[in-house]
């Protein structure tokens, strides 16, 4: 007959959605339309036998199956959602119910003039000679001719790139195909981004040809298209669709004309207008060269490597930054014909100390300086358009100058400038960053790809956590929303010791002189150091570590704290800021009327508190060594610690050592186990002796044998000796902690216990991030045990965090993918998995699933460096300071943070949304700042990462940056 359609009943809708093309969900509010719908409609022939309905329309079958027709009605056109741009401007079908389709390329953006000349606007070859090209986004013919000149001017072989993430639909213009792509109205300047999870261009393309074609059989074979947006005279136009063929996609422009040079070969690389790349997007650009003989350093690799060729929209942004990365990967396949001191550097130098993130590459790879210097060739080389060396230096100036007027008018104008400087400073760095991956990668063929090559450097993971330090922190800006917090609020005594030591938590180490405490004030600071030097004790030098990441001041006798919503601050920085906030807090309040009044009669420095104690006690040392608090500390919060331990001993073997933070639980608990780990490697260690039995429900959780732990200790060597010590550690440290309910190893299981008897999933899905941080904890202890015993003969002279880097994770501590679970999302990511009891999953590339939401042009907060919300302090007289549990009792030391107005729109699978209490948690855990919106996007690899499992409900994923482990937990099977 004919025909398939089916005389059952059948939905007739519109196109699906482009926010339903994502989960392949339907449109709410479909019409459902069936053959009693039509039974006064009058048809064209009285004989019919059947009306079957059609996507389009009802197909009418007459008798004996001689005829065939479909009918259009006005009634169907209904279903299909019209719009135009103004008054004056006809109405018609809009793709995917909300877009206007406009012209691609304006003739203003042929800046080169070679749109006659070569084919495409914007087409240009690097400077040096090498064969890296780029242009705009050409025609059909356009792009035919391209060829042609590539081939004429004897490039044999060539691999193309549509860099584009958005989608481009070519319509017929005589004989050729021009690209169109869909605008939003209220952005017909701004293509479509941010498509979510699992949205591939191509699959929409396609989706939009078969609406375009639809609508057009609706209107008399045209559709309307728009050339001037600007200006709406003439528009629109109306381009005829008689058939699929009229409306090419970009696979079909690319692919067809190579059939004529099959030594050229084309791939669709999305990547972002703003910011980096994603990690997934630099793995399959490493794919390509992986499967290209002539681009890698191989025995039987011959000929000359092929040309590469980028295309974007305009051939500026997103093509400038794939001709650097063209150019770095054949700076490292010919080190002497093409060598990158052969490109004259044309951009002038940028003031390396604006760029912390750079100073701190450099600081962290031997052959830093050289790699930076690779990487500003390849940009100069590539700047005839576009220097993103000089927009990383204009688009700093620019924020500095919007912060001082922002300053002096009181208002906070600068986000938008600061986000673009944060998006090009991150770009910048991100090309250091495969600029040493090739150096390391390259000589193998790519042995790794760019995400696992960076899951094995932790150290990397955690510099662009500092992208957001562009500007200095002014304190007025820190403290305009409220006051600081007081300690005394969030600060329990769990061991009764205020009394007695005027500060909660004090107590001592059996049989050692390791002292852990909560945040003291001057006065008590006086008391611990009377009680420490006293005719008993005898301590003649006392080393005093605080482990406060935030600053601290002590105002009227009180100690107050401020956390800055930034990145971590390094010692010298965090005592600056604090004399900043002392200077900012000594002036007297604005628009007092009378006498001037203050806000605190005193206030100190933790510095100066502990100057003024140096005269009772001479030998009192003073150490600050900020360590985040809920989590692991960093490789190098081990090395300070270890550094303060050793200098100290080898002065006064009879040294006694103090630890405090805020409650004097959980940092100084674990600055108190590494202490004793110390000193029983330098003093030897006590007999142990034979393991206990318990009895007690997940005895072997209690006992600390997770999985994930016992892989660590097949991997580390005699590593169950190593993890008994850092057991019996625990358990001393911890055995004055009983009233606590704090003991680390017993802290996991329990967590997670209160988890799945929480009420309420956003309590639950906290207390599991707090038990996989505690968990994490308990396995960098144990990495460092592993790493006194290894160095011992040494003298520790090698760092810990080099040790992780060149020996722990060389040997496959930080890459752990079990054979048992490698499939269970289809990937290889590198992960940790805890069980727990719990089911483990494999989690595909982390990264890849939170950073397609950043460029979403919907979202509250753009980009993965958006500044985070005001924070709102706690006050003395009963402010909102957030009371978080540790355990039992524990009041954790975070902030609350504001909600935004708007929450960002969501791409399907959902993300968990985050509370503001629980957003202040992740701060407290992981010193970034922002918004609820600000950690779904994510922190740039390197904060929590939350997002859904495959086929798990309620999930949580998180990976740390401390050491790259991936923890996957689950509901109770």
């Amino acid at each position: 007959m004919g025909t398939t359609a089916s005389t059952a009943q059948q939905t007739v809708s519109a196109s699906t959605p482009f926010e339903g093309l994502q989960d392949g969900s339907t449109m709410d509010g479909r019409h459902s339309l069936s053959v009693h719908s039509f039974q006064t409609a009058s048809l064209p022939n009285s004989k019919a036998k059947s009306i079957i309905p059609n996507k389009v329309a009802p197909v009418v079958i007459t008798y004996n199956c001689k005829e065939e027709f479909q009918i259009h009605d006005e009634l169907l056109k209904a279903h299909y959602t019209l719009g135009r741009l103004s008054d004056s401007t006809p109405e018609h079908y809009l793709v995917q119910g909300r877009y206007f389709l406009v012209r691609d390329v304006a003739e203003k953006t042929d800046v080169l003039g070679t749109q006659q000349s070569c084919g495409a606007p914007n087409f240009r070859q690097v400077r040096g000679g090498a064969p890296v090209f780029g242009m705009g986004q050409p025609s059909l013919l356009g792009f035919r001719r391209v060829l042609q000149k590539l081939q004429k001017d004897g490039h044999r072989a060539c691999i193309i790139f549509c860099v584009r993430e958005e989608p481009v639909l070519f319509l017929r213009a005589d004989e050729d195909f021009v690209p169109y792509t869909p605008r939003d109205k209220q952005s017909l300047h701004e293509n479509l981004q941010g498509l979510g999870p699992g949205v591939q261009a191509e699959r929409l393309e396609l989706a939009m040809r078969k609406e375009i074609h639809d609508f057009a059989q609706l209107s008399e074979n045209t559709y309307y298209v728009y050339h001037d947006t600007n200006d709406l005279r003439g528009e629109p136009h109306t381009v005829a669709v008689r058939g699929e063929d009229d409306v090419h996609v970009t696979e079909e422009v690319y692919k067809r004309p190579l059939f004529l040079w099959p030594t050229y070969r084309y791939h669709r690389l999305p990547l972002p207008e703003q910011g980096a790349p994603l990690e997934a997007q630099f793995d399959a650009f490493v794919s390509v060269l992986r499967e290209t003989p002539s681009l890698l350093l191989l025995r039987d690799a011959h000929g000359p490597p092929p040309a590469f060729l980028f295309s974007c929209q305009t051939g500026v942004g997103r093509t400038n930054l794939g001709m650097v990365l063209g150019t770095l990967v054949l700076f490292h396949h010919s080190s002497t014909a093409l060598r990158p001191e052969s490109v004259p550097t044309k951009t002038k130098a940028l003031a390396m100390e604006q760029l912390q993130v750079v100073q701190s590459f450099l600081h962290l790879v031997p052959q830093g300086r050289r790699m930076v210097e690779e990487v500003d060739r390849a940009i100069a080389a590539c700047a005839e358009l576009h220097d993103l060396k000089e927009v990383v230096l204009e688009n700093q100036k620019e924020l500095e100058g919007v912060r001082l007027e922002s300053l002096a008018q009181g208002s906070g104008s600068q986000h938008g400038v600061r986000q673009r400087a944060l998006w090009s400073l991150e770009r910048y760095f991100y090309l250091i960053l495969f600029n040493y991956y090739l150096h390391e990668q390259y000589p193998l063929a790519f042995a790794l790809s760019f995400s696992r090559w960076l899951c094995a450097h932790p150290e990397l993971y955690r510099l662009p956590m500092t992208l957001s330090s562009v500007e200095p922190v002014a304190p007025g800006d820190l403290i305009a929303t409220g006051s600081l917090g007081v300690d005394d609020l969030i600060s329990p005594d769990a061991l009764s010791t205020v009394r007695e030591m005027d500060v909660a938590n004090f107590r001592r180490v059996p049989r050692m002189p390791i002292y852990g405490t909560a945040q003291p004030s001057a006065k008590a600071l006086g008391s611990i150091l009377a009680y420490l030097t006293d005719t008993r004790r005898k301590l003649r030098q006392v080393v005093w570590v605080s482990l406060r990441e935030e600053a601290v001041l002590e105002c009227d006798g009180h100690t107050h704290s401020l956390r800055w919503p930034g990145p971590p601050m390094a010692p010298h920085q965090l005592e600056n800021l604090e004399t900043q906030l002392k200077a900012h807090l000594s002036t007297p309040l604005p628009g007092a009327e009378g006498p001037q009044t203050r806000r605190f009669q005193t206030c100190l420095t933790m510095q100066e508190v502990f100057s003024q104690q140096r005269g009772a006690c001479p030998g009192l040392t003073y150490h600050r060594i900020p360590v985040p608090d809920f989590c692991a500390p960093r490789e190098e919060d081990f090395d300070r610690l270890l550094e303060a331990l050793q200098a100290a001993l080898a002065k006064d073997p009879g040294t006694g050592f103090v630890f405090s933070c805020l409650s004097g639980q959980g940092r100084t608990t674990t600055a108190m186990v590494v202490a004793v780990l110390v000193f029983w490697h330098i003093q030897g260690f006590p007999e142990v002796g034979e393991e206990e039995l318990v009895s007690v429900p997940d005895a072997k959780f209690t006992k600390g044998e997770f999985e994930v732990v016992m892989k660590v200790v097949q991997l580390l060597p005699d590593g169950h000796r190593v993890k008994k010590e850092v057991d019996a550690a625990l358990d001393t440290v911890s055995e004055t902690m009983t009233p606590m309910h704090y003991h680390l190893r017993e802290i996991i299981i329990c967590t997670f216990r209160q988890a799945r008897a929480a009420r309420s999933e956003r309590e639950a899905r906290r207390l599991q991030l707090r038990s996989v941080q505690y968990l994490e904890r308990y396995i960098c202890l144990v990495l460092f045990n592993a790493y006194l015993h290894l160095e011992k003969a040494g003298s520790w002279q090698r760092p810990f965090s080099v040790w992780m880097r060149e020996v722990a994770a060389k040997a496959g501590i930080l890459v752990s993918t079990p054979s048992s679970t490698q499939g269970a999302c289809g990937s290889a990511a590198v992960v940790a998995h805890v069980l727990l009891q719990v089911e483990v999953m494999a989690s595909p590339n982390f990264s890849s699933q939170w950073q397609p939401q950043r460029h979403c042009k919907d979202d509250l907060i753009k980009g993965p460096f958006a500044e985070g919300v005001p924070v709102t302090w706690s006050t003395p007289q009963g402010g909102s300071a957030s009371r978080d549990g540790e355990s039992r009792g524990r009041q954790a030391d975070h902030v609350q943070h504001s909600p935004p107005s708007s929450a960002p729109r969501m791409s399907s699978p959902p993300v968990v949304q985050w509370q503001p209490e629980e957003v202040g948690m992740l701060l407290s855990s992981f010193g970034k700042g922002g918004s609820p919106g600000t950690l779904i996007q994510g922190h740039l690899r390197n904060s929590p990462l939350l997002f859904p499992l495959p086929g798990v409900p309620s999930p949580l994923s998180l990976t740390h940056c401390s050491f790259c482990f991936e923890f996957s937990l689950s509901h109770i099977s």
